[in-house]
């Protein structure tokens, strides 16, 4: 492991966080019925896949999950590339009346979930609109903040957090590093 970068959760530490905030999910919904989880792609689909299982392992129910892509809603679109890499959306629910988790593997400025809401917002109206995260780093942009986070991690701007799957990554962990070419605002 490169000696700027530093493990902050294992794989036993993401496991416990899954676990705690489908609990958590149970407990404010008061159950899972008329509930969806939408992954925000790429591993925002692996965490809600993960929560999947462990909803149906704690209530025995398969909650609906979809994947969602935001390319096209992001306010920075035009500053990626010319070509953006697009991923799929597959959304085989309805949206409308359901109470819909939105699952991404970090909230940092909040752009990315503005983008997830508004690509949401145009399958119809949801009875409400959560937010799940592995870890909330701070520095938000926008007014949005996680209904259910696995780590609050306060970081500098010069600091990366790599959230890796083992689908993706072929290891469980998330870890935090310096990035080289930043420097502290």
């Amino acid at each position: 492991m490169d000696k700027n970068c530093s493990v902050v959760m294992d794989e036993a530490a993401m496991q416990r966080a899954i676990t705690r905030i489908a609990f958590e999910i149970i407990e404010k919904n008061k159950g899972i019925e008329n509930l969806a989880l939408i992954g925000i792609q790429r591993r925002g689909v692996l965490m809600a896949n993960r929560l999947q299982k462990k909803l149906k392992e704690l209530e025995g129910i398969d909650v609906p999950m979809g994947i969602l892509d935001i390319t096209f809603y992001r306010d920075d679109l035009s500053l990626l590339s010319e070509m953006p890499v697009i991923n799929s959306t597959n959304i085989d629910f309805m949206v409308i009346g359901k109470k819909i988790i939105l699952v991404d593997e970090v909230l940092f400025t909040g752009r990315t979930v503005r983008a997830a809401i508004d690509a949401v917002m145009e399958l119809g109206r949801a009875a409400k609109i959560e937010l799940a995260v592995m870890i909330d780093r701070g520095h938000r942009e926008l007014p949005i903040r996680a209904d259910y986070v696995g780590k609050n991690m306060p970081t500098s701007r010069n600091e990366v957090v790599h959230v890796c799957f083992e689908e993706l990554d072929g290891k469980n962990e998330v870890s935090l590093s310096k990035h080289p070419e930043k420097k502290e605002d």
